[in-house]
């Protein structure tokens, strides 16, 4: 499979790493301000050749953009960029309106993936004992740019839905009491962190806390890959939920 990046940061490298390694080619290297040989292009606009597919990994304001030029050539995307959500709505309908496929999440690692099920699992049983009250917090390391992280947000969301006693999730620094209703999602940064999440469940006798630890980010980029592999040959918008279900329940 011929496969292109956008976005040649570490994530980048590592994502063109593992591909290569499982046979695919990388012939389209995209960012507009690395120095690096294995750059081929500086816009999502230019003229790609022959790809098909692209894994994105740029930075948030430049994500629709890459979407819609990729739309306008038919090619698939993989969005593992975070902090654009709130432009959902305009990468749905390009990809919608193009009729290719778009898979994105704030989070590709395999492992995380498999966590947010365990989360969700959780999620239902704990919703009949309100004696427990939830919370979320992650660390990362010092350069990470947005806060909280992309899979800090889905497991909030993951949580509001199956908590009936959870409506709302802040992420402020909290100079008050919080409310019943409000989910604290949680933050530190500093050091060399690839990302750590612990969702904990706290009642006056006990405490319950379920918790997943990257050791390196090759995770992250393996799953991009398969997510990459996945996503050929379909059209629609989807999430990384959609790719886990259909591998979890064999379809």
């Amino acid at each position: 499979m011929r496969i292109g990046i956008s976005g040649y940061g570490r994530m980048g490298e590592l994502i063109r790493e593992k591909a290569l390694a499982k046979g695919h080619t990388v012939p389209v290297v995209i960012d507009p301000v690395s120095q690096s040989d294995t750059v081929t292009h500086r816009s999502a606009r230019e003229d790609l050749g022959a790809v098909d597919v692209i894994i994105d990994f740029s930075i948030p304001k430049a994500v629709v953009e890459n979407v819609a030029a990729c739309a306008e050539k038919g090619i698939p995307v993989v969005v593992g960029t975070t902090g654009w959500y709130e432009s959902m709505e305009d990468v749905r309908k390009f990809a919608e309106a193009a009729g290719i496929g778009c898979i994105w999440s704030g989070n590709f690692s395999l492992g995380v993936n498999l966590f947010f099920h365990m989360v969700r699992a959780a999620g239902r049983v704990m919703n009949r004992f309100s004696q427990y009250d939830c919370m979320v917090h992650e660390y990362h390391h010092k350069k990470k740019a947005d806060s909280p992280s992309g899979t800090a947000d889905m497991i909030g969301r993951i949580l509001l839905e199956e908590l009936d006693r959870k409506s709302s999730v802040t992420s402020d620094s909290l100079d008050r009491a919080i409310r019943e209703d409000e989910l604290h999602v949680s933050s530190t940064r500093g050091g060399s962190i690839p990302g750590i999440h612990r969702v904990t469940f706290d009642s006056d006798v006990d405490t319950i806390s379920l918790e997943h630890s990257a050791r390196t980010r090759s995770g992250f980029a393996e799953g991009a890959v398969l997510a990459a592999e996945w996503i050929v040959g379909k059209s629609d918008f989807y999430t990384i939920d959609d790719m886990m279900k259909t591998i979890i329940e064999g379809e």
